[in-house]
């Protein structure tokens, strides 16, 4: 409140008070989470590279959410043009999936959740050439290798007290798949967005998911990237009390 004697105390510091006492009440207070989104870029040469139509619109929102709700977030996003506005979240610009691994290993191990939303690239060429191929009337073979998968590698270093939450983006067997995904990566609990619902999916504004643990499935309703966003960050909420 008050400074010396009845001076009254700078209004920035009034306004800091005041943010810091509200912050206080938030669910996620104190928490540090770490968020990665967007697609990656993986070179074939200084201007070509093999990507994805993810637009990041999903991870950014969460990210918002989270930060709204008091956590600290570190927002390790991959080539999008979105921006985000609140002050509590740190943004790493990333291009390739060698690059999301390093930055998401660093955060991870201070982190309390960790949700994974980028849609990585599985493959990388193996072989990325200093300057631009030249077209030639013969077809073109790229080798490709395999990605370093990231929510597996976290998965294998996650602490009893870690939450970890992964997206599944299915075609076929969609529920199945995603149950093997939660199983095998050592998720607490997994996000899958269906391609097979109209509106749903990388280039829309709307979104419709399941959110699947080990012994439970929440399914919801088409809607908003942004109401979506709500749903799973309630979810990590009532998730982080039962942990």
């Amino acid at each position: 409140g008050l400074v010396g004697k009845g001076r009254m105390a700078e209004p920035v510091e009034i306004v800091e008070f005041i943010q810091n006492k509200l912050s206080e009440n938030l669910p996620l207070s104190g928490k540090k989470a770490m968020m990665t989104a967007g697609p990656t870029y993986e070179a074939i040469d200084p201007v070509r590279f093999i990507g994805n139509h993810s637009s990041g619109k999903m991870g950014i929102s969460i990210a918002e959410k989270m930060a709204k709700n008091g956590a600290e977030v570190t927002l390790i996003c991959g080539p999008s043009n979105i921006k985000h506005s609140h002050p509590n979240i740190n943004r790493i610009d990333v291009v390739s999936a060698a690059d999301m691994l390093v930055a998401s290993q660093e955060h991870f191990s201070y982190s309390d959740i960790a949700i994974l939303s980028a849609a990585v690239a599985d493959y990388s060429p193996k072989n990325v050439s200093d300057s631009k191929m030249k077209k030639t009337e013969n077809s073109l073979h790229l080798d490709l290798q395999p990605t370093v998968d990231i929510l597996k590698t976290l998965g294998q270093h996650k602490k009893q007290n870690q939450i970890l939450v992964g997206f599944a983006l299915e075609t076929d067997n969609e529920e199945e798949n995603a149950r093997k995904k939660l199983a095998k990566k050592n998720l607490d609990f997994i996000v899958l967005n269906s391609l097979n619902d109209t509106g749903a999916g990388f280039k829309h504004d709307t979104n419709k998911i399941s959110i699947i643990e080990k012994n439970n499935i929440h399914k919801f309703e088409l809607k908003s990237k942004q109401k979506v966003a709500i749903d799973i960050v309630n979810h990590i909420i009532e998730f982080k009390h039962e942990k």
